[in-house]
């Protein structure tokens, strides 16, 4: 019994000594947890009222920046008047502290220079937005005093002159940069490579020279990247292997020159990648059956050479593949067939050889085929009256020989069709008269031979005919005929 009594009054003793603590601990935990989440708040989004002279100063740097944009801006403004810069103040949003957060003045025909905005009277700016203006002049050096909070930056669509200055490189919170459609000129900034965070970089169309800086590859949380439309030179860095979350790299309409880097595979988040309109060499890399997320591959109008790849099948995703205009050989792979989802197939303009495989009668979302300009021998498959979505269809100016299939009237959404400058023989083929929907039809430069049939009178929509070869016959449709008449008139 006393051993029991003695139990009890130590475990409730036991339990009143400990609990002080317990309740000591708890206090510290939720003093901890407050602390962290007025830090991390006050980090981002400022919470305590502003003082007086802090908002006379935003206010004032807005003013003077007002005054100094041409009459027709200032009037457009007029809302900026008063002591309060968050009362109404177009295109001005505030935090509830009472600082500036967001100048959004896109699209409103500001015109002037950014000379006299105070960017360190801004302390607080998150988004700073002149989005299609007519600003101009150099962005100030001092830009690199804005907000170290700010995220967004969008100057495109205006008409700065000189270079990107190397100070937005101390922007390191900027998620989204857009400088694009300027008249920016000289090198991108080594310093671009600062912006680790940012998701969205378009410097796009603008006379950007030099080359491509390899701090680029620093950028790792980029999504979108576009570069295109300058005079970039040199060649594209290595680095840019480093992007594993890119979505869109356009490097188009630039003079690069040098090899398809092999780490352009390591971009398995591509959807669409774009190099074309430049001065790339060599063969088009194996490695990129990688990339088996794009949509869209554009590397035509460069200088690249050797095979199109057979690994090139395994890219089923794509909608779009334009290879054209460039000094590619051998034949088309068989693999082409794998691309069930292609709409557009170009292919024009190369040194490609053999037959036209079999296989791109699977395609049958294409729209949209241009094999012409190239070495290719052998009959026109009849598996093209698969193809029942094409529109255009350019075979000219091969060596295929044969008879035109008579397959060829399936294709009864077909609005071009050029199988010119070729050694086709035979008739042409009467089924040609279901295609209702040809506004031209060129067969002229081949050995065909026959009547003219009288079907070719039933396309009503033709603008352009042109079957001039000596060894036709019979006469030109009257339909046709009356047709010709009537546009002389």
């Amino acid at each position: 019994m006393m051993a029991l009594e003695y139990s009890s009054s130590y475990s409730l003793l036991s339990q009143l000594f400990i609990t002080p603590y317990f309740f000591i601990f708890l206090l510290v935990l939720l003093y901890s947890i407050s602390s962290f989440h007025v830090t991390f708040i006050s980090a981002s989004t400022p919470t305590t009222s502003l003082s007086k002279v802090e908002q006379d100063q935003e206010r004032l740097a807005l003013l003077t920046w007002k005054a100094s944009l041409d009459n027709q801006t200032q009037s457009f403004l007029s809302s900026w008047f008063g002591r309060n810069s968050c009362h109404h103040w177009f295109g001005v949003t505030c935090h509830r502290s009472g600082s500036v957060s967001n100048l959004e003045l896109d699209n409103c025909s500001l015109r002037g220079t950014l000379h006299n905005l105070n960017f360190s009277s801004l302390p607080n700016l998150l988004t700073l937005n002149n989005y299609n203006n007519s600003l101009y002049g150099t962005i100030p050096i001092n830009i690199g005093n804005l907000s170290k909070l700010i995220t967004n930056l969008n100057f495109a669509f205006n008409h700065f002159t000189s270079v990107i200055s190397p100070q937005l490189g101390f922007l390191t919170f900027l998620s989204v940069l857009t400088l694009s459609s300027n008249n920016f000129r000289g090198l991108i900034p080594p310093s671009i490579g600062n912006l680790r965070n940012l998701t969205t970089l378009y410097l796009h169309t603008n006379k950007l020279s030099g080359s491509i800086p390899q701090e680029i590859g620093l950028l790792t949380s980029l999504n979108d990247l576009k570069l295109t439309t300058n005079s970039l030179t040199g060649s594209i860095p290595p680095s840019i292997g480093n992007l594993r979350n890119l979505t869109t790299l356009y490097i188009f309409e630039n003079e690069l020159s040098g090899f398809i880097p092999q780490e352009i595979r390591l971009l398995r988040s591509l959807n669409d990648l774009q190099l074309s309109t430049n001065n790339l060499t060599s063969p088009i890399p194996h490695s990129i059956g990688n990339l088996r997320n794009l949509t869209t591959l554009y590397l035509f109008e460069n200088k690249l050479s050797g095979s199109i790849p057979q690994e090139i099948g395994l890219l089923r995703s794509l909608n779009d593949l334009q290879l054209s205009t460039n000094n590619l050989t051998g034949p088309i792979p068989h693999s082409i067939g794998n691309l069930r989802n292609l709409t557009t197939l170009h292919l024009f303009k190369n040194k490609l050889s053999g037959f036209i495989p079999q296989e791109i009668g699977l395609l049958r979302s294409l729209n949209d085929l241009q094999l012409s300009i190239n070495n290719l021998i052998g009959p026109i498959s009849s598996s093209i009256g698969n193809l029942r979505n094409l529109t255009t269809l350019y075979l000219h100016t091969n060596k295929l020989s044969g008879f035109i299939p008579q397959e060829i009237g399936l294709l009864t959404s077909l609005n071009d069709l050029e199988l010119t400058t070729n050694s086709l023989t035979g008739s042409i083929p009467p089924s040609i008269g279901n295609l209702r929907n040809l506004t031209t039809l060129y067969l002229f430069e081949n050995e065909l031979s026959g009547f003219i049939p009288h079907e070719i009178g039933l396309l009503r929509s033709l603008n352009d005919l042109q079957l001039s070869t000596k060894n036709l016959t019979g006469p030109i449709p009257p339909s046709i005929e009356w047709k010709k008449r009537k546009e002389k008139k």
